[in-house]
């Protein structure tokens, strides 16, 4: 039975990035070259026996596929972002990090994160109102009756996804794939230099909130200069050939009773499908809606109330406070820039 939610972990996770992977389709990225992305990711998971693993974020597609003018600006982006997270994650930054920021700051980010996957779900409901709150009530009636997330986003997504198909409607994406491998020359101008240090900044905020979310799903600590290694090697990979980022997800294989086997599993499955071109054909029956049930039990429910409580209930009440609100408003990176701006100045005007 343990892996058997194990199994259906892994394959939740898998239809929870499917909408997103469309999404890096739509921009231009190749699905075939991605899947080296997630072969190094699961490499990466066995090799720091690490619970976090990675897969399609829309935060970060979105910001490398409207930066750059052209395909090899988007992809020479993610490569030099990516070189350069890899050395901040070598050299141990990221865990200094953490511990500089102190815990009301890290607590304040994955809280703020937890409001964004919350507002999300419901902007997704809003855009296609049947396929969006059947998710969101189904999910949340699956969790409060289960309190077991592979459960919640299994059974929100299959019955989200039913209800799209007896409505007649496909995935909104849309995109057309591009096959084989060819190695992408990456190029080095002003516009991919402020686009790579635009995705650094995403992925060391995203890299601390998501990784630190599936580790304590998990219950266990995740290192996340170990995390900032594998997915930038990852995402140097795939745009090497033309491939779309693959970073930090919050993960439900991070709930599963082996979350390092199920993760493990979820990317080399994810690998096996981009690999056969199988993305746009299973993508059709799965709206971006389907998961909105999953982000918001993750979001409200799960995330909100115990790292709010952490970020507020100590003696730098405010800075977490600063640091939730203009993460939930903004981004990770930036909610923990807020955060330190109010830790610092905090003493000199006796707060």
């Amino acid at each position: 039975m343990e892996y058997l939610k194990d199994v259906l972990a892994a394959l939740s996770v898998i239809l929870n990035g499917l909408p997103q992977g469309l999404l890096a389709l739509s921009f231009g990225f190749a699905s075939i070259p991605t899947a080296l992305a997630f072969i190094v990711g699961a490499a990466g998971c066995l090799l720091f026996s690490c619970v976090a693993p990675i897969s399609f974020q829309a935060e970060t597609i979105t910001l490398a596929g409207t930066m750059g003018k052209n395909m090899q600006e988007r992809l020479s982006m993610i490569f030099f972002g990516a070189a350069a997270m890899a050395t901040i994650g070598i050299f141990g930054f990221l865990e200094k990090i953490v511990t500089f920021v102190g815990p009301a700051i890290t607590n304040g980010m994955m809280a703020g994160v937890g409001i964004m996957l919350a507002r999300v779900a419901f902007g997704m409901a809003d855009k296609n109102k049947a396929v969006g709150f059947s998710s969101i009530a189904s999910g949340f009636l699956t969790y409060m009756m289960t309190k077991d997330l592979v459960y919640t986003i299994t059974l929100s997504v299959v019955l989200s996804s039913v209800v799209a198909v007896a409505l007649k409607q496909k995935s909104n994406m849309g995109a057309e794939e591009k096959k084989g491998l060819t190695l992408q020359k990456p190029i080095l101008n002003l516009a991919v230099a402020r686009g790579a240090l635009a995705m650094v900044c995403l992925n060391i905020g995203a890299n601390i909130a998501f990784g630190k979310i599936t580790g304590n799903i998990a219950g266990a600590n995740v290192n996340v200069d170990h995390l900032a290694i594998y997915s930038s090697l990852a995402d140097m990979a795939s745009s090497l050939f033309g491939g779309g980022p693959v970073e930090a997800i919050i993960s439900a294989t991070g709930s599963a009773p082996h979350p390092i086997f199920s993760g493990v599993l979820m990317m080399t499955l994810m690998a096996i499908i981009l690999f056969a071109g199988l993305l746009p054909k299973i993508g059709r029956y799965v709206p971006s809606e389907s998961i909105a049930g999953f982000l918001f039990v993750l979001g409200a429910i799960v995330t909100v109330p115990i790292n709010a409580s952490s970020a507020l209930g100590g003696g730098d009440a405010v800075v977490g406070g600063v640091t939730m609100t203009v993460t939930a408003i903004s981004d990770p990176f930036l909610g923990m820039m807020a955060g330190l701006i109010v830790k610092c100045i905090s003493p000199l005007v006796g707060i």
